[in-house]
């Protein structure tokens, strides 16, 4: 009966790793095979990269490790409005010091909110997909997330702009 401890255990670190509880640093995996976590460390780097997007490949915002940047539309420049169930599927980017990569021309800030020191892009809160993996992009349109890309307007103090029309969903639907 050791298999199913064993079993149990590491379904458990995997979820609190998705939930952005530990980094793949503390949960003793390599970057390359961890489920992403919201904690970026205190160094945070930003880039951008091509990917497909609705079916047409568009240069977009990735962290360092290649994964998509999104923005949450009713987010303000002061406040992040992504919690509990949410926050599990859509972990916010945190960093004390957000370095910007090639091609990335707008402003990376640090805001103080509920999540940490969440990296905001031209005032934007970002958030990685749990469902994402390097290059892929699929929460676009997704509950009111959009991917990020280069060219984003700031945000004002009102709702974020409009995204893209939204793309349908692959993989699942969460019905949230």
């Amino acid at each position: 009966m050791r298999h199913p401890k064993i079993i149990i255990a590491g379904i458990g670190l995997a979820a609190v790793a998705a939930a952005g509880g530990i980094t793949a640093a503390s949960a003793g995996t390599s970057p390359a095979s961890s489920t992403h976590s919201a904690s970026q460390g205190s160094a945070a780097t930003v880039r951008t990269a091509p990917a497909a997007v609705g079916g047409k490949t568009e240069t977009i915002l990735v962290n360092g490790r290649g994964l998509p940047l999104y923005y949450y539309r009713p987010d303000t420049a002061t406040r992040s409005l992504v919690t509990g169930g949410l926050l599990a599927l859509w972990p916010a980017v945190t960093s004390t010091t957000p370095a910007a990569g090639a091609g990335v021309n707008g402003k990376l800030t640090v805001l103080n909110d509920a999540h940490g020191q969440q990296v905001t892009y031209n005032g934007l809160p970002l958030y990685t997909f749990a469902d994402d993996q390097t290059g892929q992009v699929t929460g676009q349109g997704v509950s009111d997330f959009f991917v990020a890309t280069p060219g984003l307007a700031a945000i004002t103090g009102s709702p974020a702009p409009a995204g893209p029309a939204p793309a349908a969903p692959s993989g699942g639907s969460y019905g949230y």
